[in-house]
């Protein structure tokens, strides 16, 4: 078996970034942040709590470790396809030393059972929203970052492709994965650019000291070309988002 390829900070080339943000795009959503989030989104979760104010709109998930209904993933109620790119301001409000956050990009529903491909649909049964519910019956691309392993070890930005019916996250990695970015303090605006290009997922992140660059190739697992945009936040995580952007490729 192919050893897991493991990086221990990330790769400062923005080269294969710069390539892939060089297209014409369009913008086809945006949020300030500062309305009513519900014209625009969907909640997975009912201990969580979403607010908007003049800085931006705040997610907080709910404050016990280790119970699944303090998840929380907010879906945009739109859904796109293709290659996009994804804008945001990210501000952790948190000081926790466990736990991700996540961004999926493009997420369908399995379409066996009652997971239909449409995710709205079977919005309820995600009243918990455990994260087997999401890996065992989603088709995404997951991105975490602000990420900790539950034994409070160095911080990782890791991206996998949920595989529907393997039960569980084995073998949905797509590798690097990066460890001890320097990034995401609490209290400090983080600038994210996220590009789905076919295959490859580049993301860009920076506050005003450091510029960080990440990339995977998904070049084993089917690709995902279709769906909605979700932001997790697990059990006690909370942060706002400012100016969250998706341009699709013109």
């Amino acid at each position: 078996m192919q050893s897991k390829q493991i990086l221990p900070d990330p790769i400062p080339d923005h080269s294969s970034f710069e390539a892939a943000d060089a297209r014409n795009w369009q913008e086809v959503f945006l949020d300030p942040g500062t309305g009513d989030w519900t014209e625009k989104w969907f909640l997975d979760g009912e201990v969580a709590a979403v607010s908007n104010g003049k800085d931006g709109m705040q997610l907080t998930a709910g404050p016990q470790f280790g119970n699944d209904a303090h998840h929380m993933v907010l879906w945009t109620k739109d859904s796109y396809d293709g290659d996009l790119k994804i804008e945001y301001e990210y501000t952790r409000l948190d000081f926790e030393t466990r736990g991700v956050n996540i961004l999926y990009v493009l997420a369908t529903g399995s379409g066996e059972g009652p997971y239909k491909p449409d995710i709205a649909a079977w919005n309820e049964l995600r009243r918990d929203p455990a994260m087997r519910l999401y890996f065992d019956h989603m088709n995404t691309y997951h991105i975490s970052f602000a990420a900790y392993p539950n034994d409070a070890g160095d911080d990782y930005v890791r991206a996998r492709r949920y595989m529907p019916g393997r039960q569980g996250l084995e073998s949905t990695d797509l590798t690097p994965d990066y460890f001890r970015s320097a990034l995401f303090a609490p209290g400090i605006p983080h600038r994210f650019t996220v590009i789905k290009r076919g295959n490859h997922l580049n993301m860009r992140v920076s506050d005003d000291e450091k510029t960080s660059c990440f990339h995977w190739h998904n070049d084993k697992l089917p690709p995902v070309e279709t769906g909605r945009i979700g932001l997790r936040h697990m059990f006690t995580r909370s942060a706002r988002y400012r100016n969250f952007r998706i341009s699709a490729s013109a």
